[in-house]
């Protein structure tokens, strides 16, 4: 080999040598950065499990008290309690009168005992700041006599049902037992009205046009928030 090939082949050397360095740095660091991703991701998991685990402690604990007040009258008052907490009054011949929008005496004198105790139980230390809603929800038929057309039926349904979330709304905020607790309420009570959006419906797929015809109580808790935002942050 010539002086000068053997210089050039040195010279290479010398360049490689400084390349393989930087490139084994490179993977270091590639490789330490995923390592603090997958740490961060593991971190970001946990915190929603725990959070997971508490909101679904907090779900079952608010149903059992729910359950626990209202389990022996909710038979008398045509109404039913899900484990989504949801209260459900479901007899329209209690609530309203076919088409009409004030609130029948029956349901009167219900919302009268239900009221005050429900909002007893949502508004103790246990449960009060963890309330983000507590929902009136109003929901009907997709029949209105004298209609055929789907659309119009819908929207006179909508009517109906904001109509009526509405008076049960007023009424509620009215009964002398829940006027120390309006001001909270009136940043968590709402009156939906829904329409025909969310019929019962029989085994065989079918609406059950009596059982859709019905007033919902329904709570949410903020950790659904909490859970989106970890989630909003990790990204």
């Amino acid at each position: 080999m010539s002086l000068d090939s053997h210089l050039e082949h040195h010279d290479q050397e010398d360049h490689w040598i400084p390349l393989s360095d930087l490139m084994t740095g490179l993977m270091m660091f590639f490789m330490l950065l995923a390592v603090a991703f997958m740490v961060k991701v593991e971190a970001d998991t946990q915190k929603v499990k725990q959070i997971a685990v508490l909101y679904d402690q907090l779900r079952t604990d608010l149903y059992q008290d729910l359950d626990k007040e209202f389990h022996g009258d909710l038979p008398k008052w045509g109404a039913e309690i899900d484990k989504d907490l949801t209260i459900r009054f479901k007899e329209p011949e209690v609530l309203f009168d076919t088409g009409a929008s004030n609130i029948k005496p029956a349901f009167r004198s219900i919302l009268e005992d239900f009221f005050p105790r429900y909002v007893a139980i949502l508004s103790s230390p246990k449960y009060k700041n963890s309330i983000q809603e507590i929902r009136i929800e109003g929901h009907t038929s997709s029949f209105w006599r004298g209609l055929s057309s789907a659309d119009e039926a819908y929207f006179k349904n909508m009517d109906l049902s904001q109509s009526r979330t509405r008076t049960t709304l007023e009424y509620v905020m009215s009964l002398p037992a829940v006027q120390r607790d309006k001001v909270w309420l009136r940043r968590f009570l709402t009156a939906n009205g829904l329409s025909s959006s969310k019929p019962i419906t029989e085994a065989d797929g079918h609406e059950n046009s009596v059982r859709s015809q019905r007033v919902e109580f329904r709570v949410r808790t903020d950790a659904d928030a909490r859970i989106a935002t970890i989630l909003e942050a990790s990204r």
